[in-house]
C-alpha cells in the first residue's frame, strides 16, 4: 500500500492522456440529431462533432438534444450544426490531472474532448476516469 504522500504524488503526475477514452463515437455536422441521440445511448452523454478533417468543430449533449425535444421539434429533423455547441472546452492530452479537475469543476463540465496540436479529436476524458485513476493509483479495485 502507498503512503498518502506517496499516493499523492504519483496521482498528481498523471495527465489526460494516461486516463482519457480513446474509443469515441463522433460525428459531422450534418448528421441528425436521431443519430446522435443512438450514439448517446451507446457510449458517452455527448457526442463531439468534427470537420472533414477530424478536427473538433463543437459538441451535442443530452441535454441540447432535451431541448429540442422540449421545443417539440422531431429529432430526426434537426442536424448536429442548428443544435451544437460551438467550439467547445477541449484539453491536450499533456494535461495533468489536477489541472483537469480544476477546470471541470469550475466549468461544471462531465467530460471533456481531447485534441492533438492541431485540433483533432484523440479522446474524451471523463469525471470517472480521473477518479478510476485514483482509485487505481492508491491500488483500489475498480468496476
Amino acid at each position: 500500500m502507498l503512503s498518502p504522500n506517496q499516493l499523492e504524488s504519483d496521482f498528481q503526475r498523471l495527465t489526460v492522456g494516461d486516463v482519457m477514452e480513446t474509443r469515441v463515437q463522433s460525428a459531422h455536422a450534418r448528421t441528425k440529431a436521431d443519430v446522435l441521440a443512438s450514439k448517446m445511448i451507446e457510449g458517452f452523454g455527448a457526442v463531439p462533432i468534427l470537420d472533414e478533417s477530424r478536427r473538433l468543430i463543437g459538441i451535442v449533449s443530452e441535454h441540447d438534444l432535451l431541448a429540442v425535444l422540449a421545443e417539440g421539434r422531431n429529432l430526426s429533423e434537426v442536424s448536429a450544426d442548428s443544435v451544437m455547441s460551438r467550439n467547445p472546452y477541449a484539453v491536450r492530452p499533456e494535461t495533468d490531472l489536477p489541472t483537469l479537475i480544476h477546470v471541470l469543476r469550475a466549468s461544471d463540465l462531465i467530460r471533456a474532448p481531447v485534441v492533438d496540436a492541431e485540433g483533432k479529436l484523440i479522446g474524451v476524458v471523463a469525471r470517472r476516469d480521473i477518479l478510476r485513476a485514483y482509485l487505481n493509483a492508491r491500488g483500489g479495485t475498480t468496476v
